[in-house]
């Protein structure tokens, strides 16, 4: 009750492809994966940054 099963996954990417267009996709993907890279090396230098003050104290 209240999932998402296949027929809504399948609903949604076809609003997806109607609303952006086939060609248009990949660039969002590009992007949106440029985003989560961005995303985890901001994670990955904080948390690198504080243990290399500990290491240093």
């Amino acid at each position: 009750m209240g999932g998402l099963g296949a027929p809504e996954i399948i609903l949604i990417i076809i609003a997806i492809l109607l609303l952006f267009g086939g060609k248009k996709i990949p660039e969002l993907m590009r992007g949106l994966g440029k985003g989560v890279k961005e995303f985890k090396d901001a994670q990955n230098s904080d948390g690198s940054s504080s243990s290399s003050e500990e290491k240093k104290a």
